[in-house]
């Protein structure tokens, strides 16, 4: 693994999956079937700072959950893909749309669905607790655990090396 700190430099755009990511891969299943997931309030606040420090942020999830969309929705998160099965064809269309170049762009994902994006962009990290496969192609690999705060750890990072990261009067 090289010098993460160099690759946080260029970055103007996080793309990152959801489940094993801003949650702890683990579902709490109701009795009628509904499937609850974990997040971590600390994430959630380094997604708005990074939003108001002018950053591009996505998160592109195979799952589906209208408590997690309203979750972000509510934090401010603009670009929201769920329930996709083919992640590098949704990244490649947001991409060209907002005509962006995937060497600015950091993507956070933890298993083998977000692999290939990974291998598409210019600085692919993960949480602690990701698939080997997934560890093994990170440029940098978070101390954190996914839903436990791996998103604030990233964002943190990223902001203050780019100088964002502005310390509350």
């Amino acid at each position: 693994m090289n010098n993460p700190l160099s690759y946080f430099k260029n970055i103007e755009t996080v793309v990152m999956d959801c489940d094993g990511v801003l949650t702890n891969s683990q579902l709490l299943v109701t009795e009628s079937g509904e499937l609850l997931r974990s997040m971590s309030v600390r994430d959630g606040y380094a997604i708005k700072r990074a939003i108001m420090a002018d950053f591009r942020l996505c998160v592109i999830t195979g799952g589906s959950s209208k408590g997690v969309e309203l979750r972000l929705r509510n934090l401010g998160l603009p670009h929201y893909f769920a329930g996709v099965s083919k992640k590098l064809e949704v990244f490649e269309e947001w991409m060209e749309f907002h005509d962006l170049d995937a060497e600015k762009v950091l993507y956070i994902g933890d298993d083998l669905p977000d692999y290939e994006v990974m291998k598409r962009v210019g600085f692919p990290v993960c949480p602690a607790d990701a698939a080997p496969e997934i560890i093994e192609i990170s440029k940098y690999v978070s101390p954190v655990k996914g839903g436990y705060g791996c998103v604030r750890d990233v964002l943190e990072k990223l902001m203050k090396i780019q100088g964002k990261w502005k310390k509350l009067k």
